[in-house]
């Protein structure tokens, strides 16, 4: 029976790159994996078959052959061949060459880490990141300010120094992986890498412990650490702290502290990233006449502005530069003010009676906007009815 062409077997075509010939096999490899179709009695096949097919095209010496020679390249177990030296089968490089595929089919975690991932073979276990959160003002938003916190976490045990052992002693080789933080065990007729069930990957145990720390080298504690909060900060601005996370596990590298800023409402002020707004009441007469009003600054200032004749509720006045800092640089946004016209209420006689006369005087000149739309109304309903 003849062979299928390799290319065919793992659905690329022949000018596929390096990363496409991969991600092909680790995708069809996961899905004839004979762990994951027990049922399946062709899965293993496929599977070997989807094996001979990539080691024959991953090395570039191997795959040039089989380009130009096809399956004849390797016959008779000639090097680089199926059961020559370095070439596809199930030698001695399968583990190496399947490491991928098993971390995604069987995904194992030690410490919080992967074992595939920022720590393989032993080392030391980095310390988890830690999240503080963090209400500011407005003000404070605006000016920047230096703040005092404190973080309960996990600390390298001044006891051993964060070793874990007994001060005097020292941690030995872990007799399991020799120190390898894995071992091995045949499952059928691959190989796959574990991490060490009795160091978990560290690759030494502590045979006398610190009394301290009972062995884990890091103790409970609350530190106070100082924040600088640069000016210009949004809500859900991001601090990071490096290295002022949780301690890592024997000694390991220490994880980073996060602050997650949140800005408390302002009672006069809404903000818009750098520019601010503000909404200020003003009276009718303020408004029919003009005149001169008084605002608040975040600096606790007052802004005068100046209200021309005739202003319209919902108008909006703008102050340049009187808005808040942008971060991590000298431009300020500006500050809006939209004035809101009040209608008179608790009018006494006096009021009403000139408010009457007021009125009496009006024209559709006084008040066009509203002459305007009502004349528009009496269009619309005279057409209708007609």
């Amino acid at each position: 029976m003849a062979k299928r062409d390799f290319y065919d077997i793992l659905g690329v075509p022949r000018d596929a790159d390096d990363a496409a010939l991969k991600s092909a096999f680790r995708k069809q490899a996961k899905k004839y994996h004979p762990d994951q179709n027990q049922d399946n009695p062709d899965a293993e096949a496929k599977f070997k078959e989807l094996n001979e097919a990539y080691d024959a095209l991953k090395d570039p010496q191997s795959r040039a052959a089989y380009d130009r020679f096809g399956h004849q390249a390797f016959e008779n177990g000639s090097p680089g061949g199926p059961g020559g030296p370095g070439g596809p089968g199930f030698g001695q490089d399968f583990a190496s060459s399947m490491s991928d595929i098993f971390d995604d089919l069987f995904g194992e975690f030690v410490g919080g880490q992967r074992a595939g991932g920022g720590r393989r073979g032993g080392g030391r276990t980095r310390g988890a990141d830690l999240r503080y959160n963090m209400e500011i003002s407005l003000d404070e938003a605006n000016e920047g300010k230096t703040a005092q916190i404190k973080v309960p976490t996990a600390v390298s045990c001044e006891t051993c120094s964060g070793s874990g052992a007994k001060p005097g002693t020292s941690p030995s080789t872990c007799g399991m992986c020799h120190g390898a933080g894995k071992v091995r065990a045949s499952q059928g007729f691959f190989t796959v890498e574990r991490t060490c069930p009795t160091c978990g990957g560290r690759g030494e145990v502590i045979q006398d412990p610190c009394d301290t720390c009972n062995g884990a080298g890091r103790t409970e504690k609350e530190r106070t650490l100082q924040v600088n909060i640069p000016s210009g900060v949004e809500d859900g601005t991001r601090i990071r702290l490096s290295n002022e996370g949780e301690a890592g596990a024997r000694g390991g590298p220490p994880g980073d502290l996060y602050i997650f800023l949140s800005i408390k409402p302002h009672q006069f002020f809404q903000r818009d990233g750098a520019d601010l707004f503000c909404r200020v009441p003003i009276s009718m007469p303020t408004a029919a006449l003009g005149g001169e009003i008084e605002v608040p600054s975040l600096k606790g200032a007052r802004v005068k502005v100046k209200v021309p004749e005739g202003t319209q509720s919902g108008k909006q006045f703008r102050l340049k530069g009187k808005g808040m800092p942008v971060l991590r640089s000298s431009q300020h946004g500006d500050l809006y003010i939209q004035v809101n016209v009040e209608t008179p209420m608790n009018l006494t006689k006096k009021q009403k009676k000139l408010l009457e006369e007021f009125q009496g005087e009006s024209t559709d000149k006084t008040s066009p906007e509203s002459e305007g739309f009502f004349s528009r109304v009496k269009e619309f309903l005279n057409g209708a009815a007609s």
